[in-house]
């Protein structure tokens, strides 16, 4: 990889969560005074008081597409990735309200109603999926709470879903038969994407076996992304546009927790994505994003006008991880 200088001067210069970040994650910073004032300053932002605010209302109301940028399971992520904690007081209050969503098989739940003609009951009813309950499990472990007992079960019990192959469309048995439009035997990228970040998260399971075939099953998509597009997911050219938050399936998105595995950080072909990213800088080492949610229109990163601090952050960060 080519030496990108991060702009670091500049993102200590934006939001709370941009300068927090880039403390721990960029400068190694960890129990400094400025460290620990900008995250008083996260707690104090209207915008992730908004999320937190939001976020109390559970249960929440039927999801309609699990892509939609404004799903409050997108929300809680976000607030862990950024650094928020069980121990901040409107945290402990969502997460007690989430851990009492367990399902009898182990995963949390979220309310869901899957019209039958796909498969589904098409009743208002509490469910999980592939493409949710990893992320929550992810929220709540990078809260504090990894090593919760229904936590590790919800976690264990996801990761023995795991094939030859990586993770497949699934879903809990009170959903039926419904399955996502793809051949069976297919691996899900986005259940991949989900899986491998909640095992980033948990120490004991980073470097086991399901972590290797999840990461191959993201990685063989990319080296085949011309011809074979597993459960619909493409990896083309709005596939490489740069997005924040981390929402779906995304080059960003891929690269950050594909990144986070040690033993993944010399693969050729994640190295060839990250060349793809790196090659989007500006002169001055920022990064622009290039398509947006627009649930996140209130947010620096919710405009395609100027250099975002966030973006940049995450841009460099990866970069830092496959030149370290």
């Amino acid at each position: 990889m080519k030496s990108i200088k991060a702009p670091v001067d500049w993102l200590l210069a934006g939001d709370p969560w941009v300068e927090y970040r880039t403390r721990i994650d960029l400068l190694g910073e960890n129990k400094t005074k400025a460290v620990q004032a900008s995250r008083r300053a996260i707690l104090e932002s209207p915008l992730v008081g908004g999320l937190l605010d939001e976020l109390q209302q559970w249960p929440w109301k039927v999801i309609s597409s699990h892509k939609s940028a404004g799903q409050p399971f997108h929300k809680l992520t976000f607030l862990a990735d950024i650094g928020l904690c069980v121990e901040d007081p409107p945290v402990a209050r969502i997460v007690k309200r989430i851990a009492s969503s367990r399902s009898d098989e182990g995963p949390f739940a979220l309310p869901m109603n899957i019209p039958e003609h796909f498969g589904g009951t098409g009743k208002d009813q509490s469910a999980w999926a592939l493409c949710d309950t990893p992320l929550l499990t992810y929220a709540l472990t990078c809260f504090g709470l990894g090593k919760d007992p229904g936590v590790r079960a919800a976690a264990g019990y996801l990761v023995g879903l795991v094939r030859d192959n990586g993770w497949p469309c699934a879903v809990s048995r009170e959903l039926g038969s419904f399955r996502g439009p793809g051949r069976k035997e297919d691996p899900c990228p986005f259940a991949n994407l989900a899986m491998l970040k909640l095992l980033s998260a948990t120490d004991s399971l980073r470097d086991g076996p399901a972590a290797a075939s999840g990461a191959e099953a993201l990685l063989s998509a990319w080296k085949e992304s011309r011809t074979r597009h597993p459960y619909m997911f493409y990896m083309g050219t709005d596939f490489r546009k740069l997005k924040a938050p981390f929402i779906w399936y995304d080059i960003l998105h891929v690269l950050d927790v594909l990144s986070r595995f040690p033993s993944r950080r010399r693969d050729k072909r994640l190295l060839e994505m990250a060349g793809l990213l790196e090659g989007k800088a500006d002169r001055e080492g920022r990064f622009t994003v290039e398509s947006i949610w627009t649930a996140w229109k209130d947010w620096e990163f919710g405009q395609k006008k100027e250099p975002s601090r966030w973006l940049t952050l995450l841009a460099h960060r990866i970069l830092a991880r496959l030149s370290a």
